[in-house]
């Protein structure tokens, strides 16, 4: 088994919160991680989508009540919103007798934002992390041809560990098929699926763009607020990731739409028919593809609290990937897919007018490259390890 990064801060969070809630999409890891933390402890696991489950649960506060000895798992807590509010009788309970900490380890398909709509009575008694596809800074750089196997199949676990490329292509094709006829109108029975589809693709083959919902929603004969209802949701299950603009008072016009993003390399080349290396060397997404691929490493690996831009303006003043860090440090990143990482002017701009700390140009190697102007060119796991605080 992988070893997950998240699985200790997960760990401490139990030890001085009451309920935590890890959120991923499907088939990321959540429950064998979930499952190897109660393997620590005494613990139950229910997975609500499980009708004998659910039969356990007819009376929840009864139930529970019974293992207020043990953590209890909950998968797909989406399933049953109106569990919230028993959870925070029982916490509120147990800490009157001081057993509150550590109760209940809650598992999500969907977004922080999505479940807090549900979960807003255990404001202040939970904790939220979210469990990204695998990075590199968990397979390790040594292992053979791993940033690139990583790449082109995407971080999904059975994805990434399948046997060979066209294993891992089905395996993709199928998660895709599941999402889109189960699990998305589960989540929203009034979404049409094929329109997602089509939608999910469009967004693939404009990777790394700014958003256009007008020109999507002609696209696809909808309206756009049709088109931004169905891009929340594709957000909201952690599938797609919508990248803000920096605003700066620069007196200056700058881009506000926000760019798009297929979050999972492995789940864009699926959507866009890539089963293999070679066919995605060929590709003309491999450039947008590689920053996405970059752009989804970096956020995963940063510090807790960083908040994540890019920056454009009017007159070609741009940089792909903004990270604030904690105490509102700017780190400005720009992605090459190339082995000879050149800046372009544009950056060198955007740079002048924000004044970040430092500048990185993210590249296809991985030796240390000394540029003009302060900017180092670093290859993705150096900096990825550097965003964690050790080195890869």
């Amino acid at each position: 088994m992988l070893c997950r990064r998240i699985q200790n801060q997960v760990a401490a969070d139990l030890a001085s919160s009451p309920a935590v809630a890890l959120l991923g999409p499907r088939q990321v890891g959540k429950t064998t991680l979930a499952l190897a933390i109660g393997e620590t402890r005494p613990s139950i696991y229910l997975d609500l989508e499980d009708p004998a489950d659910r039969t356990k649960l007819e009376d929840p506060a009864l139930y529970l009540t019974a293992h207020t000895d043990k953590l209890v798992i909950l998968d797909e807590i989406q399933n049953l919103p109106g569990l919230f509010a028993i959870l925070r009788g029982l916490i509120d309970k147990g800490r009157r007798s001081g057993k509150a900490i550590g109760r209940f380890l809650l598992l999500g398909s969907a977004s922080e934002d999505l479940l807090r709509q549900s979960g807003e009575s255990l404001a202040g008694r939970i904790a939220y992390r979210e469990l990204a596809p695998i990075d590199v800074t968990e397979i390790g750089l040594d292992a053979d041809g791993g940033r690139d196997r990583l790449w082109l199949r995407g971080g999904f676990p059975p994805s990434y560990l399948a046997t060979d490329d066209a294993g891992s292509f089905n395996w993709r094709r199928d998660f895709l098929r599941t999402y889109l006829a189960r699990d998305i109108p589960a989540f929203e029975p009034r979404v049409p699926a094929e329109t997602v589809r089509r939608l999910w693709t469009m967004l693939a083959q404009s990777q790394g763009t700014p958003l256009n919902a007008s020109r999507l929603a002609a696209s696809l004969s909808v309206s756009a607020p049709s088109v931004s209802r169905y891009l929340d949701l594709l957000v909201d299950l952690l599938l797609v990731r919508r990248l803000p603009p920096y605003h700066a008072n620069l007196g200056k016009r700058l881009v506000k739409a926000p760019k798009m993003y297929v979050r999972d390399s492995g789940l864009l080349h699926a959507l866009l028919g890539i089963p293999s290396w070679p066919a995605l060397l060929d590709h003309p997404i491999v450039g947008p593809g590689w920053e996405g691929f970059v752009v989804e490493t970096l956020i995963a690996c940063a510090p807790a609290w960083t908040s994540a831009f890019y920056f454009r303006t009017s007159g070609g003043a741009e940089i792909d990937l903004l990270l604030e860090l904690p105490g509102g440090v700017l780190w400005a990143i720009e992605v090459k897919r190339s082995l000879a990482p050149r800046v372009e002017r544009g950056f060198h701009a955007a740079c002048a007018d924000l004044r970040p700390a430092r500048r990185f140009v993210v590249y296809a190697g991985e030796e240390p490259v000394p540029l003009a102007h302060e900017v180092e060119g670093i290859g993705l796991g150096a900096l990825a390890g550097m965003l964690r605080g050790r080195e890869v």
